[in-house]
């Protein structure tokens, strides 16, 4: 079963805001993959709505379109940010802290933005 990208955030949130003993230490990342993939569906129905063509770009280029395509610079900027943002944070990496509730919650927020306008 595939969720579409409210619900996907619902999840996300749920992790971010009630962290289990179940998820301890893997809650931070668990959120970003969430929030991510949450981000990928509303781009998704984004893109399926206004140019269908470009869904089946690579996310990156997805991105770039978004600056034309979105008529907002700003948004399109922060979705290229919070997209990337949480894709490193969907890796492990030895050397660095996992992101922070903060820090999530920020691009969740984003990806909420970016849902709105998609619908």
């Amino acid at each position: 079963m595939s969720l579409d990208h409210a619900s996907l955030l619902v999840v996300a949130r749920d992790l971010l805001q009630r962290p289990t003993r179940a998820t301890a230490g893997l809650w931070p990342r668990a959120t970003a993959l969430v929030a991510r993939q949450a981000l990928e569906g509303a781009l998704d129905t984004f893109w399926q709505t206004r140019a269908p063509e470009v869904s089946h770009a690579p996310t990156h280029a997805q991105l770039l379109c978004l600056r034309r395509y979105l008529n907002d610079e700003d948004m399109a900027g922060r979705v290229a940010w919070a997209w990337a943002s949480l894709s490193r944070a969907c890796h492990h990496h030895a050397y660095e802290m996992p992101p922070s509730s903060t820090e999530l919650a920020t691009w969740i927020e984003v990806v909420e933005a970016l849902g709105e306008r998609t619908g």
